[in-house]
């Protein structure tokens, strides 16, 4: 019981990543009905999982995943290429310059501006051309295999949304606005709602709280809620 206990944030980890690899791969081979909600549910269900993809890399940054830094290394390393071929390297020292810098001009992912002119900035911060040469590599490849639909519909669109949904909900709302001088991390938080705070953003909208306890993994922000 112990073993299980010291391992959760890797057997947390793997969940995800297995859990977007099965529905992918269902995904991909399944008969497209534009008629039925089931397409739809499962895009949705994809551009969540990606989101988690992305939540597990981002909790190998903290160092939550797992006690051995090599494994918490590996599998944030290996989220992150999953979620469009992103580069934990690069991604590590812009997302802790994010919580040094908070809300200013030296904060990577901050932007004076409305909704899209700070979506397009956060995109430029961590979109590059690597990415999108090997993104157009992989579609050609996996094209010869699979529908060209269902790579659009399961493997691509679900991947833009979830940066919607990680910008939106882990970003723009925590921090767009002003902030009073004596909140310290300048931040908001949604209101209690666990249920909510998982599906929107994998707890992510207690984003005073993620702010004020970096070093506590997604899985158990929603104890910190309240406690602060």
């Amino acid at each position: 019981m112990n073993s299980i206990k010291n391992h959760f944030g890797v057997i947390i980890a793997l969940i995800i990543i297995m859990a977007w690899a099965v529905c992918l791969v269902f995904a991909l081979n399944l008969n497209i009905n534009f008629s039925s909600p089931f397409t739809y549910l499962l895009v949705f269900l994809q551009m969540h999982l990606y989101t988690g993809l992305f939540i597990t890399a981002h909790d190998g940054m903290h160092g939550t995943i797992s006690k051995n830094r090599q494994t918490n290394k590996l599998i944030g390393t290996v989220s992150a290429l999953l979620f469009s071929f992103n580069f934990y390297h690069k991604l590590f020292p812009k997302h802790h310059e994010h919580h040094r810098y908070v809300a200013t001009d030296k904060d990577p992912d901050y932007h004076h501006g409305g909704f899209f002119p700070w979506y397009f900035s956060f995109l430029k911060q961590y979109v590059t051309w690597q990415q999108i040469v090997l993104m157009a590599i992989s579609f050609n490849v996996l094209k010869l295999y699979f529908p060209v639909e269902n790579l659009t519909l399961f493997w691509m669109l679900p991947a833009v949304l979830s940066t919607f949904q990680l910008f939106y909900f882990g970003t723009y709302l925590p921090h767009k606005g002003h902030h009073e001088p004596e909140n310290k991390h300048f931040s908001r938080s949604q209101s209690k709602n666990h249920l909510w705070a998982f599906l929107s953003c994998y707890f992510f909208g207690y984003h005073y709280e993620h702010h004020d306890s970096p070093g506590t993994p997604w899985w158990q922000l929603y104890k910190v809620k309240g406690n602060l």
